[in-house]
């Protein structure tokens, strides 16, 4: 089948913090064709930290769109499109005429109307209803206008310059002045509209894209998205004019990492960042402004970020609204996909409070390339057992300033103990500042003089880099020690801690994120942000080695089962299937010149049965036999019509090879030979009468046929 993949490009990638989840993906694939479609964000530097992703790109940077270089593209891969970086109209757009005007606004206002009056922010704490689901009349009035709108884009080459315009900004004021909008939104000023308006032509920049047309995305036979929120969209506007099904992937919700990322730049917000990296031009000093009406230095409509700057700060009504019109779109998403596959329990929770059928949920996890950590894991070495390992990104959510007051309880009670941090190139300045901390208090507890790359130091602690840039791997990280500790305090799923589960180690980990539903018993969990009952449980495995070899065992038996690259893509290789099997595209087959073919679609594809079943269905009870005295019948012994249960078919066609046999007055079939042989090539075309197989056996068939190509 032809599958259109439908990518961001960005932090919140399906990949959970793989970069290569999409090209395993269409690899492990090879008997499917691929369209790519690979749309444009910006990073905002944290926000995918938050949710567990980390990013690799500044704050403000357009994130690569694609995992394959030009030349290295798979085989499988027909086309590649990318969405422009800014806002452009196909073809610059046809200007709108006073009818399409008043359409547009007609349906604008729809879609704001209903955003402004869906209390996201509040119901998501309010534990009488489940967050993100609006009422019928709001989510059918959100629809209504975002279907509107598309289908005017669709018509007129896009509508970029009607979203950027002034109407547009004076529609915002006037539904979100007009009485039943949240009580945030009525502290707005004039420029938390231009702000919202900014941001929402900005969301809805994929109406205008060219990928909607029968040589792009009408072509395709299923919509896999690697996301929800707008990377999702153009697979709800190809479910719309195409009837293609929608496929919807999370391993990060993108509502969820919303809330984070406009928590980080909130007036109230708080954390390590402000405390580690206090100075001006900080992050955390940006994202100061912006409260109630408070200037919040906001992009005009249609502005786009330059790369290298940072995202500016939003104001309180402008947070609202867009994580009223995020929670709207991810709900009308849920609805309209055939498929939803969030990566673990925690995202599926999510995706049900936001109005997802459960029936619909299929839980994938995250696969990792198991290959890469055989050679350590099948190895005979247990790794140094004194030795605990940290192997991440240094971010505020990793808490390593927890972790190293608990090393510090570890050494003074074992004073053999060593703790080995391998940390990630810092992707922005708010890693470096944390990284340098973290530094500082190591320096500050343990005062053994460098603590940089010296592994053979005297050292307890150590600051080693991780990565290709003469960094150790993962997997050489990991053989360092023999337990792996994590002491996140917000996490999504633990790529790190599975990669120590494939090396054969023992872990000592806080509940947070998917962690629990990742160790099971294999490892050690403890609560977040307690020192204490971490250096409790790491002192618990170094001093019983024996435990950790045998957690360690077990922990790569699980994620081998669980966790592998292979089993990933065999999950979606049989969803694939499962999604065209119960929702098909049917496509007018036409000639060369457009005109539609004469019986272009076998007959059979209009016969109601189940093809997935292996037996016709069974109703009622059973027909009298008046050849062999069956249920009604007189005497003999009975041949029973239909299934082997005694029932008869219920109206269904069959061909069967017939055994000759004799009816009530004891003639012989003419499907048989004179002495009584069965007769080759005597073929039942739609049912006949019980009779008798050689042996004497009955034979189980349907009632009331002819004997094809019978001959005397």
């Amino acid at each position: 089948m032809r599958i259109g993949l439908l990518t961001d490009g960005g932090c919140q990638d399906a990949s959970g913090g793989s970069a290569g989840w999409c090209d395993r993906l269409v690899r492990g694939l090879a008997q499917h064709e691929f369209d790519v479609y690979a749309g444009h964000t910006v990073c905002a530097e944290g926000a995918s930290g938050a949710d567990g992703a980390g990013s690799s790109a500044g704050p403000g940077a357009p994130c690569s769109s694609l995992p394959w270089s030009p030349s290295g593209l798979p085989p499988q891969v027909r086309t590649v499109r990318t969405a422009p970086a800014g806002p452009a109209d196909r073809d610059g757009g046809a200007a709108l005429g006073r009818r399409g005007r008043r359409r547009f606004l007609e349906h604008f206002t729809d879609l704001v109307t209903a955003v402004r009056g869906a209390g996201a922010v509040d119901s998501a704490v309010d534990p009488a209803g489940s967050a993100g689901s609006a009422d019928a009349a709001g989510a059918a009035r959100f629809a209504e206008g975002l279907y509107g709108l598309a289908e005017l884009a669709h018509e007129h080459g896009g509508l970029a310059a009607a979203l950027r315009s002034e109407p547009a900004v004076r529609t915002v004021e006037s539904v979100c002045r007009a009485p039943g909008a949240q009580r945030r939104v009525h502290t707005a000023a004039v420029t938390d509209y231009l702000a919202f308006a900014g941001e929402l032509e900005r969301a809805l920049r994929p109406l205008s894209f060219d990928w909607y047309g029968d040589e792009a995305l009408g072509s395709v036979d299923l919509c896999h998205a690697v996301s929800g929120g707008t990377t999702a969209l153009p697979g709800l506007l190809a479910k719309r004019f195409f009837g293609i099904p929608l496929l919807v992937t999370e391993y990060g919700v993108d509502l969820r990492a919303h809330y984070l990322a406009a928590g980080r730049f909130s007036a109230h917000s708080g954390g390590h960042s402000a405390g580690h990296c206090g100075g001006a031009g900080t992050p955390a000093a940006a994202g100061t402004r912006g409260g109630h009406g408070a200037p919040a230095g906001p992009l005009a409509p249609g502005a786009s970020v330059p790369p290298g700057s940072s995202l500016p700060p939003l104001s309180a009504p402008v947070r609202a609204l867009l994580a009223a019109f995020r929670r709207a779109l991810a709900a009308e998403v849920y609805a309209q996909a055939a498929l939803i596959t969030p990566g673990d329990a925690r995202i599926r929770r999510w995706q049900q409070k936001c109005g997802a059928d459960p029936a619909k949920l299929r839980t994938v996890h995250p696969g990792v390339d198991a290959d890469r950590y055989a050679a350590v894991g099948e190895a005979a070495d247990p790794g140094d057992p004194y030795t605990l390992v940290w192997v991440g990104r240094a971010e505020p959510g990793k808490d390593l300033v927890g972790l190293l007051h608990a090393f510090a309880e570890v050494h003074q009670r074992e004073p053999r103990a060593r703790l080995r941090l391998f940390a990630r190139p810092a992707a922005g300045e708010e890693e470096a500042c944390y990284l340098a901390h973290c530094r500082s208090l190591a320096a500050h507890l343990f005062a053994a003089g460098d603590l940089d790359v010296h592994p053979e130091a005297a050292a307890p602690v150590s600051f080693e880099p991780l990565g290709s840039d003469g960094g150790r791997t993962t997997a050489e990280a990991c053989a360092s020690g023999a337990v792996t500790v994590s002491a996140s305090s917000v996490e999504g799923f633990p790529h790190t801690l599975v990669e120590a589960m494939l090396c054969g180690r023992a872990t000592v980990s806080t509940d947070a994120g998917a962690v629990v539903e990742v160790i099971g018993g294999t490892g050690l969990v403890v609560p977040p942000r307690s020192p204490r009952a971490l250096a409790d449980a790491c002192l618990a495995l170094l001093g019983d080695p024996a435990r950790a070899a045998r957690l360690g065992a077990a922990a790569r038996s699980r994620a081998l089962e669980l966790f592998t690259a292979e089993r990933n893509t065999a999950a979606f290789r049989a969803l694939y299937l499962e999604v065209i099997s119960r929702s098909p595209v049917h496509r007018d087959a036409v000639g060369a010149y457009g005109e539609p073919l004469p019986f272009a679609r076998p007959a059979e594809a209009l016969v109601p049965v189940g093809w997935g079943s292996s037996a016709p269905q069974a109703v009622g009870g059973p027909l009298p036999s008046p050849l062999t005295g069956g249920a009604g019948g007189a005497g003999g012994a009975a041949g029973s019509s239909g299934a082997a249960g005694g029932r008869p078919w219920a109206g269904q066609e069959r061909t069967e090879r017939l055994w000759p046999g004799t009816v009530a007055d004891g003639a012989m079939w003419s499907g048989s030979a004179p002495d009584g042989s069965p007769r080759p090539g005597a073929v039942v075309a739609a049912s006949a009468w019980p009779g008798s197989a050689p042996d004497g056996s009955a034979w189980h068939g349907p009632l009331g046929v002819r004997v094809k190509g019978a001959r005397t």
